[in-house]
């Protein structure tokens, strides 16, 4: 039920989306502004107050934090060694492979720390923002460059991709949230609930503005990168993640955490970096909300197989 009760809001918040675009704020400026607010402000509070806020120290940050990394980096470089494949076979341009990279290794948060809290409590949050540290620079990082290299007519030189990453709100934004946790400074409580308020706003509208962008027409005909992309993301990164959880000696809430952190959907701010990047937004879109239906089956799965390896 926690399961259904985090992932069933999230498709009605992105159909929203999709009646807004055409009854109410038709005009494209207006979402572009949106998309800007969630990507500069938004996403960067939340990212920060949950960083900050969280009790790292009561939980196996490093197997939790290392087995996640490490099935990124491991889906990552598989993605990049089958580029050319991939190219070929689901005819890509370069924006369309970086759509579908973030599609296979990205995490929604949001939904993540729904179901953690819901199945675990507080203990399922402070795993869940262990998986924050470890997974959203990263993340970022990769993506970005990806993104700076293929979304481009032509690949640009070192220092344009290390402007792009060094430029990135998102990854800064952890990093600060990492540094007030670790200085053990008290934060004041004016502060964070003003965090809390933006990071809560982050959610609604980078739903809706992949709503907005999204073609229903071409959401039942799937096109063949966003099925591939969908069992990458949805059946390769949980099997990856929690096998290596499991070598990693993690057991019970630990390891049920890395299962829903690697099984969830692909991320909302993954379509507001596409356009903000030249990405292909549109396939990125669908990609999301398929994912986001296909995922109300398969993240129990991951969930039972990670409670089945070690209970």
């Amino acid at each position: 039920m926690a399961v259904v009760t985090a992932l069933i809001p999230v498709f009605l918040v992105i159909a929203l989306g999709v009646v807004l675009k055409r009854a109410l704020l038709t005009e494209r400026t207006a979402w572009d502004a949106i998309e800007h607010l969630v990507y500069y402000v938004l996403f960067p509070a939340l990212l920060l107050v949950t960083t900050a806020t969280s009790d790292l120290a009561r939980v196996p940050a490093a197997g939790v934090g290392g087995a996640l990394a490490s099935a990124i980096v491991t889906l990552s470089l598989a993605l990049l060694v089958l580029k050319p494949l991939l190219t070929r076979a689901l005819k890509l341009s370069g924006p369309a492979f970086t759509s579908i990279f973030q599609g296979a290794v990205r995490w929604n948060t949001y939904v993540a720390l729904a179901i953690a809290g819901g199945l675990h409590g507080i203990l399922g949050l402070a795993l869940a923002s262990v998986a924050i540290v470890a997974m959203v620079p990263l993340l970022n990082f990769l993506c970005v460059l990806v993104l700076a290299w293929y979304a481009a007519d032509k690949s640009p030189d070192a220092r344009v991709v290390a402007g792009q990453i060094l430029r990135n709100p998102l990854i800064w934004s952890v990093l600060a949230g990492l540094a007030l946790n670790l200085s053990g400074l008290p934060l004041p409580k004016v502060a964070v609930n003003f965090a809390e308020i933006l990071g809560r706003a982050a959610l609604a509208l980078g739903l809706l503005a992949v709503g907005a962008g999204l073609d229903l027409d071409k959401l039942w005909r799937p096109h063949a990168a966003v099925i591939v992309t969908t069992i990458l993301k949805l059946f390769a990164m949980p099997a990856i993640a929690i096998g290596l959880g499991y070598a990693f000696g993690l057991t019970g809430a630990a390891l049920s955490v890395v299962a829903i952190a690697s099984s969830v959907p692909s991320a909302p701010g993954a379509y507001v970096i596409a356009r903000q990047m030249g990405g292909d937004a549109p396939l990125l879109a669908h990609i999301l909300t398929f994912e986001t239906v296909v995922a109300l089956a398969t993240i129990p799965l991951a969930l039972a197989a990670a409670a089945w390896l070690a209970p």
